[in-house]
């Protein structure tokens, strides 16, 4: 049973001191409550993380968080979700996905109920309770925009006071025709490459708002200028000088990581910034970081803050980073290299990677959290800050991506060790003995009521419903503290969509998965897409079935079969994984052609593994370890155990129909909000209930039939274990 933190705030007093001769004075205003400072990286597992003992042969160069981890706490056994969207929503609500309906990244046909829900009780709604001010900064993807009454407004909605960056979350596709200057697909990365590369190294730099300006590349060591100019904005035109802008030019087209529609929240306002606008026409990275500068330092000095730093980084489409943000190893930018291909994408990745820590170590500094030593290294005192420190990955790594000896199959997206293991570092003056490493268990779900704790916040006697979180405080300031957790839990499927609906089949390589949410996220990760609306011009592998496309990925096997081509490997559509200290038990259920009775069947395989986090080589879950492949009893008796565990979770959330406003009963005050909801919207919302098996997306009359149906219902909160 979980247990409760205490429900007590300890104000500071402060009190002028007069010395008798009307010379007092007043000290400066401090907060109560430590700040927070809580820092996501976008698909960095642990398979990349140096400090923790990992990274393979090239890991990505990240000299200042490397300087934070050794500060403070490196927790080497923590998991996470297996995708964006899911792993969010547990640090942000302390729920397993079974409870939030969030089972994998938000896409633009996922209903509210597959939503954060207005309703849920979010860390910045937790921390108002103890005066904190909340900003997020960078990627959302919690709610919204579509299918959603609230729109570009939901981070307001859900307790952010101030939302700085991109409601959706991903970035747009990369513009091969780089702002209209060639035609599609001549520049894989965006811009226009170097002479050497086949592009120019001068030209005119042509801005939204019709300036331009000459940009000539003179040195390697610069970036080329058409990615200068890309990085300052505009659009490059090789080879020419400035006057009238050629007429193809294009500046409302998305281009990865530099054009991006940006939404701006303050005081419950809301700004969508058109990609014309300067302040969508930057670097993300950098971007995500200047703004959270300037709100921490704006924040008055008596009242305590958490700035959620949210970086879309190392996310596709890789796309290379401005040549400053990276560290010079050898003198020269290498230049020329394709943003479609799959070795010189790794390669990418490492660098957006090493920028999100160049930006990540500007941070500290700029708001006066560390400061630069002699030789230019990073200086970090905890103990001299009121602030906390937490850094981590939301998943783990993308296949392309994974470094050695983890497991590039088994990725994000799986609920395998390289799909859920996720660096966690807290810094900050409460640790005790700085620089140590924690083996002990924990999941992401427990950062709400790590932030709950630095807050001074009772998570049970603030939640009506149930919460996963088992607390993390006691391993900052006892460096003894025993395991809290006894087991660890993690899960992956599909989001809710309207009449059953799901993602459309993405060819990746040999496998089929329906987790990239449309067409462009599909490609953006090198795949091939089998949907409605799949391409079938030159280089096509689809099989044409009259522009409909494919449902699901067991639909383009049986068109393979048929085809007399070889079937492709599906990745699990409903995913489940409980561990102990010493054994992992996975649970895979695919849907699945069956050639030998042309039909489709739900198929489900378990594997249970001996894990552990050794460095540099763990043991890790791989299909040649599968325990279960030759059972013993004891074995058997390991399965059994883990398989109670895991199907106790699993039945944990029962349904609560009419339950719109997760209060735990059905009244009047749901037909209320269900009345206002179907008269002002109508649409999806959380008001919309299952009705034979489905959800149809409306908030309707059917709806209501079903609040009035269960008037009166309870459904208590469940305890799960950890």
């Amino acid at each position: 049973m979980k247990k409760k933190l205490s429900a007590a705030l300890i104000l500071t007093s402060l009190a002028a001191c007069d010395g008798g001769g009307g010379g007092g004075s007043t000290p400066p205003p401090v907060a109560s409550s430590p700040n927070i400072l809580f820092v996501i990286m976008d698909d960095v597992g642990i398979d990349q993380m140096r400090s923790f003992g990992y990274g393979g042969a090239t890991p990505p160069h990240m000299p200042n968080m490397d300087v934070v981890a050794h500060a403070g706490l490196r927790f080497r056994n923590t998991w996470s979700m297996p995708e964006c969207s899911p792993g969010r929503a547990a640090f942000f609500l302390g729920q397993y996905p079974l409870r939030t309906h969030i089972r994998q990244a938000i896409g633009p046909n996922d209903l509210a109920i597959s939503q954060v829900s207005p309703f849920a009780m979010t860390a910045p709604k937790l921390l108002k309770k103890a005066n904190y001010e909340s900003g997020l900064f960078g990627k959302f993807h919690l709610a919204g925009p579509e299918n959603n009454e609230a729109g570009n407004s939901t981070p307001a909605l859900l307790g952010w006071d101030y939302f700085y960056g991109w409601v959706g979350g991903l970035p747009g596709s990369i513009d091969t025709s780089a702002g209209g200057v060639a035609p599609e697909g001549s520049y894989s990365c965006g811009f226009v490459p170097s002479a050497a590369a086949g592009g120019a190294d001068e030209g005119a730099c042509y801005q939204p708002d019709n300036t331009c300006t000459h940009i000539r590349r003179t040195s390697l060591v610069q970036d080329p200028a058409g990615l200068q100019c890309l990085d300052s904005g505009g659009v490059f035109v090789p080879h020419q000088t400035c006057g009238a802008p050629p007429s193809t030019l294009n500046f409302t087209r998305e281009n990865g990581y530099y054009v991006s529609p940006l939404v701006i929240i303050q005081d419950g306002q809301v700004e969508e910034v058109a990609l014309t606008d300067p302040r969508a026409r930057r670097y993300r990275t950098r971007l995500e970081t200047d703004a959270a500068i300037e709100w921490i330092n704006s924040r008055p000095a008596d009242r305590p803050w958490m700035a959620t730093v949210s970086y879309s980084a190392a996310h596709t489409p890789w796309q290379q980073p401005p040549g400053d943000l990276l560290p010079q190893v050898d003198g020269a930018v290498v230049d020329g290299l394709d943003c479609r291909a799959t070795v010189p994408g790794r390669i990418i990745q490492n660098r957006m990677t090493e920028a999100l820590d160049t930006e990540f170590g500007r941070l500290l500094v700029e708001t006066g959290l560390a400061r630069r030593g002699e030789e230019g290294e990073l200086v970090y005192e905890p103990a001299g800050t009121n602030t906390v420190i937490v850094i981590v990955g939301d998943n783990g790594s993308l296949a392309a991506a994974v470094k050695e000896p983890f497991e590039a199959g088994q990725a994000k997206g799986t609920t395998y060790q390289t799909g859920v293991w996720t660096p966690l570092i807290v810094a900050g003056p409460q640790v005790t003995e700085p620089g140590r490493e924690v083996e002990h268990m924990v999941n992401m779900v427990d950062l709400y009521q790590l932030f709950a704790e630095i807050a001074g916040v009772d998570v049970q006697a603030e939640n009506p419903h149930t919460v996963d979180s088992a607390p993390v405080l006691p391993y900052l300031t006892n460096p003894e503290q025993p395991s809290i957790r006894n087991i660890n839990f993690a899960m992956a499927g599909f989001n809710i969509q309207a009449n059953g609906g799901s993602n459309g089949p993405c060819v990746i390589s040999t496998a089929c998965t329906q987790i990239p949410t449309t067409k462009s996220v599909c490609e953006d990760n090198q795949g091939e897409w089998w949907g409605p609306g799949y391409d079938t011009g030159p280089g096509s592998t689809v099989i044409d079935n009259g522009g409909a496309g494919y449902e699901i990925c067991a639909d383009v096997n049986r068109a393979l079969y048929r085809a007399g081509r070889p079937l492709l490997n599906i990745l699990a559509e409903d995913s489940a994984t409980v561990r102990d200290e010493r054994y992992k038990l996975v649970r895979n259920s695919t849907r699945q052609y069956i050639p030998e009775t042309d039909t489709i069947e739900w198929r489900t395989v378990e594997e249970l593994f001996e894990i552990n986090q050794a460095v540099p080589k763990p043991l890790l879950d791989t299909p040649d370890r599968n325990l279960l492949a030759a059972a013993t009893p004891e074995v058997q008796e390991i399965y059994e155990r883990l398989k109670s565990q895991m199907d106790s979770i699993l039945a944990s959330q029962p349904e609560c129909p009419g339950d719109g406003n997760l209060d735990g009963v059905v009244d009047g005050r749901d037909l209320d909000e269900w009345g206002r909801i179907a008269h002002a919207w109508g649409l999806s919302s959380v008001y919309d209930f299952k009705i034979n098996g489905v959800f149809d997306g409306l908030t309707n009359t059917l709806d209501a039939a079903v609040i009035q149906d269960n008037l009166g219902k309870r459904c208590p909160p469940t305890y799960a274990l950890y």
